[in-house]
């Protein structure tokens, strides 16, 4: 059970990551590395104490392609769990901690390049006892602004592609759980077109659960990579402009009033710029609006933001 394994894993998957969007975007990621010690803080109602953390944000904004994009490691510790990361696990609570993950979103600039969300995390505790309690999660998912079946034939085929190895029914169900996560209940309607999504990953062992992690991180280049480097050119005008930022919208509400992870970040007193790094740069909403009939707006609508399967 060596968390130092996985945070190799992650530093590696993370640079993997940046390197290959630098050469897609033409332009480099700032490598922002962060630490911080444990104490308390200042600005918290009763002085929270805060654990000890370390970290590298990449981050590009006003890029060629991508708009906005964030890949970013963190590992941070602390002496009593957050109240988000034991909401399943109440036994927990109050025992020693340590998350590190590494968690990215890329915003392109163009409409017809849809944004993706990937992450990859764990978890463990350690109770009074000795025993060391841990659990992997992760996923990755599609938010198009302008759909294209082939794009998200494609996405789910390597999600697939990744669980593969795991068994038949893993990737049934972790599509599933995607679609059930990414749901935006006060509006009745899903983020994107879904993807895989799995949480409190235990079993059978530690060495498989970690396998698990590993192959999602690394299938996440050859899903999403072909689709940007297809649609970062294509002719686009005002319209459509105006709609992805409208659209936009709809990922901020998820990140902000949904996300554990986002959550979990906020209430462990974590780096605000880190966490916050998802954010699209532009956004716009609008009082109930909805597509004209028979639009390419309403064909995201009607025939993506639906339940599918899609592979």
């Amino acid at each position: 059970m060596d968390s130092n394994a996985v945070k190799e894993f992650l530093l590696e998957l993370q640079d993997l990551i940046v390197t290959r969007l630098e050469q897609v975007d033409g332009k480099k990621f700032i490598r922002d590395p962060w630490a911080r010690e444990a104490g308390s803080s200042p600005s918290a109602a009763n002085k929270t104490s805060i654990g000890k953390g370390e970290g590298i944000s990449c981050i590009l904004e006003e890029g060629n392609v991508l708009e906005r994009g964030g890949v970013a490691f963190s590992h941070v510790q602390g002496d009593k769990m957050p109240a988000s990361a034991t909401a399943h696990r109440p036994e927990l609570a109050g025992c020693s901690w340590e998350a590190m993950g590494v968690s990215l979103v890329m915003h392109p600039r163009n409409p017809y390049a849809p944004t993706v969300h990937a992450n990859v995390r764990m978890f463990m505790a350690h109770k009074s006892d000795g025993e060391k309690v841990f659990w992997f999660g992760g996923g990755m998912d599609l938010t198009p602004y302008y759909g294209f079946e082939e794009d998200a034939v494609h996405f789910h085929q390597t999600c697939k592609n990744a669980l593969a190895p795991f068994g038949d029914g893993l990737h049934a169900k972790y599509k599933k759980w995607c679609d059930e996560y990414f749901f935006l209940k006060h509006r009745n309607e899903p983020r994107g077109v879904g993807g895989i999504f799995f949480d409190d990953l235990s079993v059978p062992d530690f060495d498989t659960a970690f396998a698990i992690q590993q192959s999602v991180g690394d299938h996440l280049l050859s899903a999403y990579v072909p689709l940007l480097e297809r649609r970062k050119d294509t002719p686009y005008g005002e319209r459509e402009r105006d709609f992805q930022l409208y659209r936009r919208g709809r990922y901020v509400e998820f990140n902000l009033v949904i996300d554990r992870g986002t959550i979990f970040g906020l209430q462990s007193n974590g780096r605000t710029e880190s966490i916050l790094l998802s954010m699209p740069p532009l956004v716009k909403w609008r009082y109930d609006w909805h597509p004209e009939a028979g639009t390419p707006e309403a064909a995201l609508y009607d025939k993506f933001l639906v339940p599918r399967d899609w592979v």
